[in-house]
């Protein structure tokens, strides 16, 4: 599971912004998670206490919004979502893609006060 690691990483990248900007506090913490991220947002949920814990945002809200896997079919060119079709192009059947998005685990959002 390295879910605990991203998270740890990004607290963090956050608490440098947080110095840098002269912040005291974080409220809420919003990640854009990809589909295709290879991050699973239950664990992230399951992990967040542990890896916030005693820290300046033991306290902060966790939002995960998730992205869709949206790639493109280099056969045929049909742009579709790879998690709904298990990675086969619904037109050619074809199997070699480019992925457009959702391959991402990005802080959105750092709402302080």
């Amino acid at each position: 599971m390295h879910e605990l690691g991203v998270i740890s990483a990004m607290v963090n990248s956050i608490e440098q912004i947080v110095k840098e900007q002269g912040l005291s506090q974080v409220q809420k913490l919003v990640l854009e998670v990809g589909e295709l991220s290879g991050v699973v947002p239950r664990y992230m949920e399951v992990c967040y206490p542990a890896a916030v814990y005693k820290t300046f945002m033991e306290d902060t809200v966790l939002e995960m919004e998730t992205i869709p896997g949206i790639v493109k079919c280099k056969d045929c060119g049909r742009e579709f979502n790879a998690m709904e079709h298990d990675f086969v192009c619904p037109d050619c059947g074809g199997q070699d893609m480019e992925i457009l998005s959702g391959n991402d685990v990005i802080i959105k959002e750092i709402l302080c006060c």
